[in-house]
């Protein structure tokens, strides 16, 4: 039986559930799923089997009406893994239904689907009546020549399966562009700093500033089989730096031992993981952060 594979990107508004339907595919955590949005900075390749088929799926930022440079990049590699994919999985959250996003993702299509496939995938499903799913479906399908529509809870796996087998179906005859056992083709330094992110955006909630970023500084093999990790986590204020600390040191280390926790369960071995918080004012127009995240550095309004 010959093989295939190829690449799926997935994108949609921001918290429409594209990195919670990513880690179901993929059956493991490689992006971080939050109740904030643009939560996924980077394009996060999640690698699925289904039959004989490689599935790599781009997980995209949130397509949003960018304001600062680093709402520039995210969208810019949101629209870029679109156009770099075999196949394009457009997520509209059911009960949001057609928003303005939503309308200017289906302008941005008209020139990303040329010469692809484009599948809708309406997603949480569960929160709305039969009948305003059938008319949200038939509007989009109207709006736009989608050659497949699913039904899914993203959250729940209602129909995840489903869409996963038509997408190993769609993905071109090939080898294989990864070993079976890969999940993801991320640095490890980077999913480790997307871990403590994640623990830093569900610990600090509406406190948050999005001003925030974590990168992994250093990472030590040690000789008992252990790793440790240093990691930064920068902010662009000495009072989101008191926000991050908390009352005695109370929240970093929570968030520390939250992330260390998950980082072991990943590796499968221990990790001493140590954090440390810089004021970076200017983070966010330094062109190294961007790299780091996997994001382009644009110049100027560009």
């Amino acid at each position: 039986m010959s093989t295939r594979a190829g690449f799926v990107a997935l994108i949609g508004e921001p918290n429409a559930g594209k990195s919670t339907l990513l880690n179901r595919m993929v059956g493991a955590k490689v992006s971080i799923v939050t109740h904030k949005v643009q939560t996924t900075r980077a394009r996060i390749r999640g690698v699925a089997m289904e039959g004989d088929a490689q599935i790599v799926f781009v997980d995209t930022p949130g397509l949003f009406q960018p304001r600062r440079r680093l709402d520039r990049a995210m969208v810019a590699a949101a629209w870029g893994g679109a156009a770099d994919a075999d196949v394009v999985v457009l997520l509209v959250e059911a009960q949001r239904g057609v928003t303005e996003g939503v309308e200017r993702i289906l302008d941005g299509l008209a020139d990303i689907g040329q010469g692809r496939k484009v599948a809708l995938a309406i997603n949480k499903i569960d929160r709305v009546q039969a009948e305003v799913l059938l008319g949200l479906s038939k509007d989009l399908n109207d709006r736009y020549p989608f050659v497949d529509t699913f039904m899914i809870s993203a959250e729940r796996g209602h129909g995840v399966d489903t869409l996963r087998q038509w997408l190993a179906t769609e993905v071109p005859e090939g080898p294989w562009l990864y070993p079976e056992d890969q999940i993801a083709d991320l640095p490890m330094r980077m999913i480790a700093a997307e871990m403590t992110r994640e623990k830093l955006t569900l610990r600090l909630h509406q406190e948050l500033p999005y001003q925030l970023t974590v990168e992994t500084e250093s990472w030590e093999e040690r000789k008992d089989g252990s790793a440790r990790i240093d990691q930064l986590i920068y902010v662009v204020r000495d009072g989101h730096k008191g926000i991050v600390l908390g009352n005695k040191g109370e929240t970093i280390k929570a968030v520390s031992k939250a992330a260390r926790e998950e980082l072991e369960e990943f590796l499968g071995r221990r990790v001493h993981l140590f954090l440390q918080v810089k004021v970076r004012p200017n983070w966010l127009d330094e062109a190294e952060r961007y790299s780091e995240m996997g994001l382009e550095f644009k110049d100027g309004n560009s």
